[in-house]
Order: C-alpha cells, then structure tokens, then sequence
C-alpha cells in the first residue's frame, strides 16, 4: 500500500486544522409510529384519571370519558402532525426553543381540542384557559418523555463503539490480520494490500462517530471488509453467500450494527468447525419493510451459539432507532443460527 493511501486513512479521522461545528440536534421526534401510540394512550390514560374527579358513578365517569376523549384525542393527533410537519424546522432551533415550541404547540392543540367540542356543542361555556394549560402540561410530560428516550441512545451507541474498538484492536484478530498480510506479501502483493486496506477501513468505521443511523448499503460494504479479512485466514472454511437486494440499500440502521453478527457468525460457526461453515447474509425489500437475514452453520455441542451479548446489545439499539416498527429475532434450528432483522423504509 502506497504511503499516501495510509495516511489518507488517518486523515479522516481528524483533522486539527478544520473548523470545528456542532450541529444542532432534534430534542425529541414525534414521527414514529410507537410514539404516536405511546402518546394517545398516555393522553387517554391522563384524561381517564381527570374524569374521575366530579364522577357520580360508572355510567357518568364513562360518560365524561368520552366527551372529554372526543376532544383530547383530536388534540393530541393534531399535536404530533404538527411536531412531525415542523421537524427540520424545529431541529434548527436550539434545544430550550424547541422544548418551549413543543408546550406551545400542546397549548394550541388544547384549545383546538375544546373549539372542536364547543363546534358540537357538547361544552358551554367553554374553558379556554384550562384547555390551554391542559394541552400544555401534557404536551410537556410528553416532550420530556421523547427527550429521554432520545438522550437514551447516546449510552448505547458509544457503548457499541467502544465494544467495536476493542474487537478491532484485540490482540487475535490484529496479529491473525498482520500475519496473514505478511505471508501475502511476498507471494501476492495485490491481496496483501487489499487485506491491509480493509483493516484500515475497519479502524476507520470503529473510530469515527457515523451518527444516530446509516444505510444498509454502508453497514454491507462494512460486513465485507470484515469478511474479506477473515476470508483470507480460513479460506475455504469460510463459506460466504450474498443476496444483496439494491432496493433496501438506503434503509436506516444503527452503526456497526451488522457487523458484530457476522463476526458472532464467524466466531461460533467457522472457528470451531473443522470443516468450516456457510455463512448467509440477505437483504429484501417488501413494500415498505427491508428484511435482513444473517445465518451460519454452527457445530454441534453445548454453548455452540454463544450469540447473547452481542444479540441483546444489536436488538437495543434496533429499538431505540426504530421503535416498534424494528423487530430483530433469532433462532437455533437443525444446525443452523439465523438472525432476521425488519426494519422500515
């Protein structure tokens, strides 16, 4: 590899001399489906326990539980079209403007809730002050809940990279790489180089801060560079089969999120088989879902999966970017691990 190919690696990582700019981030996000459902029912829930107060019985607390509902649930749908319509816009704004934009948007989407009431006449007079405090309040608990939730994917996401840092640099795997690169370098300069290029890129993924999401085509590109290391030490015991649909190249999934599941793959499937494993990673797109499936051959015998860190750790992450629109299982049958992933479009 040319000197100037190496330092490029490098380069890209930091550069001392560039302007330093934090960009500002969205405090909470609105436009996933969990959270509109979380959302209408933690507004149902608040409206339930408001109309106990003043109720004569069960048949006027249902009563009021549903003239109250059919102006909270309006409001509150009101509400998170709004703040999903206003994302880019609200996400330019620092974050104490953002916060406040979302207790306003509830105070209007109160008042939108009692005028839809007061339209039918089922509220005379009307509280306008109260239904504005109303939509305020609970607009708020629910912005604090989607902040928390949002500031809950910052542990997770540095916790994976630095568990992707140390498998990079763990002693094994970067001697096994050095090594098989010396043993090419002579013989085959073209793939020694190749194989250190892909160790470069490796380091580069696991140092450099990707962001909330990537696509799957750069997660794929990833697995390969990894593969195409460890293809080189085992040789024809790593047996690797590809069916890459192009149409869910630009679904969103956490950063290095593939990545631990075909090195589990390799680990548990290939290392402590003699005769080596078949390893199958696919992607497809079906309407508006991208399935991504991972599977290897494990040997036989007790403790031969061996998946739950790096599995418990990959399914976290999946929720938290995807909500309930991300499902992640996983399966031991007939000799065969296979992990399949949906994520959205």
């Amino acid at each position: 590899m040319q000197e100037t190919q190496i330092l490029s690696s490098f380069d890209a990582l930091a550069d001392p001399d560039a302007p330093t700019r934090v960009p500002r981030a969205l405090v909470f996000d609105a436009c996933q489906v969990g959270v509109i459902l979380r959302a209408v029912l933690f507004v149902e829930l608040a409206v339930a326990v408001a109309a106990l107060f003043g109720a004569q019985g069960a048949a006027d607390w249902l009563t009021r539980l549903a003239l109250w509902t059919g102006g909270a649930l309006p409001a509150v749908l009101v509400w998170l079209l709004a703040a999903c319509s206003l994302k880019r816009t609200l996400a330019r704004l620092p974050s104490w403007a953002q916060y406040l934009a979302g207790v306003l948007l509830g105070a209007l989407a109160g008042l939108y809730g009692c005028g839809m009431l007061a339209l039918i006449g089922l509220m005379d007079p009307v509280p306008w002050l109260a239904c504005a405090a109303a939509g305020a309040w609970l607009s708020a608990l629910v912005v604090a809940g989607l902040v928390l939730r949002a500031r809950a994917r910052t542990p997770a996401a540095t916790t994976a990279r630095l568990s992707e840092l140390q498998a990079r640099i763990r002693p094994h795997f970067l001697f096994n790489t050095l090594n098989s690169a010396i043993a090419l370098v002579r013989a085959e300069p073209a793939r020694a180089e190749a194989l250190l290029e892909d160790l470069s890129d490796l380091f580069r993924h696991a140092l450099v801060d990707q962001g909330e999401s990537v696509t799957l085509e750069q997660e794929t590109t990833l697995a390969e560079r990894y593969l195409s290391i460890e293809q080189v030490r085992f040789g024809e015991r790593l047996r690797i089969h590809w069916a890459l649909d192009p149409r869910a190249a630009q679904a969103q999934l956490p950063p290095l999120l593939l990545q631990p599941l075909v090195e589990n793959a390799v680990k548990h499937g290939v290392e402590p088989s003699a005769s080596g494993a078949d390893l199958r990673i696919s992607t497809e797109r079906r309407g508006d879902t991208v399935v991504i499936k991972i599977s290897n051959t494990v040997p036989a015998g007790p403790g031969a999966a061996g998946f739950g860190v790096a599995l418990d750790n990959v399914r976290d992450r999946l929720k938290l970017l995807h909500d309930v629109q991300g499902q992640f299982q996983a399966v031991l049958k007939d000799g065969i691990y296979l992990v399949r992933i949906e994520i959205p479009v």
